[in-house]
């Protein structure tokens, strides 16, 4: 994968609403926790798929990929 390039996640509608409530939830309180072990089977199966299509993880610039992506996703800071 390389900077401009989409991930496709599939998910079922009970995954995406399960997962929804657990982001809504710490985008709430700041705190990422999980309240129901159905939050961790959707977690386990995003994390899944990521690894079927990710391939950096594997490389052995992970580190450096992973910091680049890091700040082109953080806000400005001016």
């Amino acid at each position: 994968m390389f900077k401009g390039e989409s991930v496709h996640i599939t998910l079922t509608a009970n995954e995406a609403l399960v997962l929804f409530d657990a982001l809504t939830r710490f985008c709430e309180t700041d705190t990422l926790e999980i309240e129901d072990q159905a939050e961790q089977q959707a977690l386990w199966k995003l994390l899944a798929q990521f690894e079927k299509q990710l391939v950096e993880p594997f490389r052995q610039d992970y580190r450096e990929l992973l910091a680049a992506a890091r700040d082109r996703l953080r806000d400005v800071v001016e």
